[in-house]
């Protein structure tokens, strides 16, 4: 059963949603942005940052000010791949520096619908091509949360195709691996606060623009997962993006990968990001998988 924070925390957002999705693109986007900002200002003190900029987009390393820094992650934000700059990823990437003590190479990949499909994925390919200068692979691990969760399994897929070594792990929180259209989410859109089918499809069509959802580098849940890295998946009982978790999991487990899911019943999109006990406990599981 949520605990009680959590069921107020749900119910601020039910009521909130429906005047964000009202929202222009532009506006979603810088309010994307200001909660992110609000993680960053509880961390400040605790990590320093710095900034590089790659061929197409900006990206920033977050580390911990404490402690020796051996380990790294690649973190890929979220946002339906249409909103979070890179002070979004900053903010949440950081978060995970903390917990995890390893630097995080926060990636403010290009956006849609101005930079289509396969703009962000081409984006991760080079950051993470450059973090392989300074870091050996088994020290690497992917993590992003719902768009970015996704596009950690298109990563690690492309990584496959070019022949660069995988990760040592990856985690990926609420993740999006079919950009199709699913009745299993809809089903359950009544109980999520935070997506809806209405928005999902206009994401995607913004970020696949032509494009066929079902290419693994797009959808992931569609591709040869032989060979990717131990796994972790978190995600909420009434999250909208349950059923693809589910079956990733499955898709995963069959394919040989060493892979764990994790449901908290009664929790939302991407609730490990939200000032709730739960979450703490979420992001205690991070720290332990990726020790």
């Amino acid at each position: 059963m949520p605990s009680v924070i959590s069921s107020l925390m749900k119910a601020q957002i039910s009521l909130l949603n429906p005047l964000i999705s009202a929202l222009d693109l532009d506006k979603q986007r810088r309010l994307q942005d200001g909660l992110a900002a609000l993680g960053a200002r509880v961390g400040n003190n605790k990590t320093g940052s710095r900034d590089v900029q790659l061929s197409s987009c900006q990206a920033a390393w977050v580390f911990p000010l404490e402690g020796q820094v051996t380990k790294a992650i690649l973190y890929l934000h979220g946002g339906a791949y249409t909103a979070g700059s890179l002070d979004y990823a900053r903010g949440f990437g950081g978060m995970l520096a903390m917990e995890t003590g390893r630097a995080a190479f926060c990636l403010g990949y290009r956006l849609a619908p101005e930079h289509p499909f396969p703009a962000a994925l081409d984006d991760a390919v080079e950051a993470y091509t450059l973090m392989l200068e300074r870091y050996q692979p088994e020290d690497i691990a992917f993590a992003g949360e719902s768009a970015g969760g996704g596009l950690c399994f298109c990563l690690a897929l492309k990584c496959k195709e070019l022949g660069l070594p995988q990760p040592d792990s990856l985690v990926a929180l609420s993740p999006w691996v079919d950009l199709q259209q699913s009745l299993e989410a809809c089903r359950l859109m009544g109980r999520d606060p935070v997506l809806s089918c209405d928005g999902l499809q206009t994401a995607a069509g913004h970020y696949l623009n032509g494009h066929p959802a079902y290419d693994p580098l797009a959808s992931p849940l569609f591709g040869d997962l032989d060979g990717l890295p131990p796994t972790l998946i978190i995600t909420g009982g009434d999250e909208i993006l349950l059923a693809e978790s589910e079956q990733m999991q499955e898709r995963l487990v069959a394919a040989g990968v060493d892979s764990t899911l994790y449901v908290e019943e009664g929790m939302w999109h991407v609730y490990p990001l939200y000032p709730v006990p739960e979450a703490r406990q979420a992001q205690g599981m991070v720290r332990d998988f990726l020790a």
